[in-house]
């Protein structure tokens, strides 16, 4: 069991992302290899979950691709993210936002979280 804790932390002390919740809207920059090639591909959905801890943290990001809704399972810690920026924070009351797969269009809108700058 040490050994499979100490692996984990090494992984996990790696990543330097800012912090996210569900509800947020993210763009994820991911490493695609295509045979000797090697491009970035920018991935924007919102995040409907966020699972696990340390070395196994993933997070499920959804969007809506030609009107069909798309969600893509990325670990945190994979060396295929080149960069996660969050575009909008959202206001929700839970954790796991499985109910948007159900709403079409205007429903399945998520409110911004406004910030009060003293």
């Amino acid at each position: 069991m040490d050994a499979i804790k100490f692996v984990q932390e090494q992984l996990a002390n790696k990543s330097e992302h800012p912090s996210f919740r569900p509800g947020d809207t993210v763009a994820v920059s991911l490493r695609i290899k295509e045979g000797e090639k090697e491009r970035i591909q920018v991935y924007r959905g919102d995040v409907i979950q966020i699972k696990g801890h340390g070395a196994t943290k993933t997070f499920t990001v959804r969007k809506i691709s030609n009107g069909v809704g798309v969600e893509r399972i990325i670990p945190l810690t994979s060396p295929a993210i080149a960069e996660i920026k969050v575009l909008k924070r959202g206001k929700v009351r839970r954790a796991k936002l499985y109910y948007l797969r159900d709403l079409v269009g205007k429903k399945a809108r998520i409110k911004e979280r406004k910030f009060i700058k003293k």
